[in-house]
């Protein structure tokens, strides 16, 4: 009976590492190659194709899954509905960092939205069935009962920031504290007095760091705090104007807006042009993300810019590891439970 193709050595399957050595490439590079990597050159490509054909080498990832109790899936979980996924531009960057460092594996990346009771149930069943090898969670807010649900069953697991300073799973965030501090200096520094704060959902946790960064830069740099000049939004657009209309009618004196994301002060902004204010001559606007919303306001949005694509590969980084039921050595106690990544403040034309 005629073969398949050529068989490795005592006529056995042939291995990733024979058809490595026959394309004169490294095994990692192979495995780029068989996933659909883009960051393989155009020759190279060919070579391990070539050496694929020669050797009819045929990837047994299902064989492989089954004998380690694996399925080489990882659910990327997005409790939102679906619109705000596609209408921010934080959960593309995130979408991007996690592709960009599966890409060098051979695990498959799911995205599953649970924005509704009905998703969130489908979604329970999916996990308990045990048919992924590890969950990343993205925007999780302080009642989502999906992370106990994860430790439950007993999945890996990694959030994109931790609910609260508690934080049982991993969690991998920016310096949401920070990142407000020094927005607020800034105005502070640009003689801005009458500073407001637009807020976003402040049942997540990053959305708290931030006021609490707001508030103490005001009170380290001498001045009071109004609470009047608070307002929640929820990092929409909408959420953003009708924030901005509230602290308008309630401060028609305020000089300056640190929304808590780029597409809420995109927002704030179009409030302040119908109401004939001039950015930044009478009120100076910083946003949060510095995604590209922020390059391309007019004027250009001064923002805090968060790492979100470093965040997707820590996330990912982590996450294997816990699948693989270790830890970086690198990484402490601390620093394994809650990464928190630097944030910089980056300034335009808009302060």
């Amino acid at each position: 009976m005629a073969g398949n193709g050529v068989r490795g050595r005592g006529g056995r399957r042939p291995t990733l590492e024979e058809v490595a050595a026959r394309a004169g490439v490294g095994r990692g590079t192979v495995s780029r190659v068989i996933n659909g990597s883009p960051r393989v050159s155009d020759t190279t490509r060919a070579a391990v194709e070539a050496a694929v054909a020669e050797l009819g080498y045929v990837p047994n990832t299902a064989a492989r899954a089954l004998a380690a109790n694996r399925t080489d899936a990882i659910a990327l979980v997005v409790p939102e509905p679906e619109t705000r996924f596609f209408a921010e531009p934080y959960f593309s960057d995130m979408l991007r960092g996690v592709g960009a460092e599966l890409s060098d594996t051979e695990m498959q990346l799911l995205l599953i939205f649970a924005g509704s009771d009905r998703e969130r149930q489908r979604l329970a069943q999916y996990l308990a069935a045990h048919r992924v090898d590890g969950v990343l969670l993205v925007s999780v807010h302080a009642d989502d009962p999906l992370p106990d649900l994860l430790a439950q069953l007993e999945i890996p697991a990694v959030i994109s920031g931790p609910r609260s300073a508690a934080e049982p799973l991993t969690s991998v965030d920016s310096d949401n504290y920070g990142g407000a501090r020094s927005a607020v200096e800034h105005l502070l520094s640009r003689g801005r007095r009458r500073i407001a704060h637009i807020t976003g959902r402040l049942d997540v946790y990053g959305a708290e760091r931030r006021v609490a960064g707001y508030r103490d830069a005001l009170r380290d740099a001498g001045h009071a705090v109004d609470e009047l000049l608070i307002e929640a939004g929820d990092f929409t657009e909408e959420g953003g104007r009708l924030a901005m209309t509230t602290l308008l009618s309630r401060h028609p004196d305020l000089d300056a807006v640190f929304a808590g994301s780029d597409v809420m002060a995109a927002g704030a902004r179009q409030v302040l042009r119908e109401a004939g204010r001039r950015i930044p001559d009478d009120v100076a606007l910083v946003g949060y993300d510095d995604s590209a919303i922020a390059r391309h306001m007019d004027p250009p949005l001064t923002s805090v810019r968060q790492p979100i694509e470093e965040m997707g590969r820590a996330m990912i980084d982590f996450l294997l590891a816990e699948i693989a039921g270790r830890r970086p050595a690198a990484s402490g106690e601390p620093e394994w439970r809650q990464a928190v990544l630097p944030t910089e403040l980056v300034v335009r034309a808009s302060s």
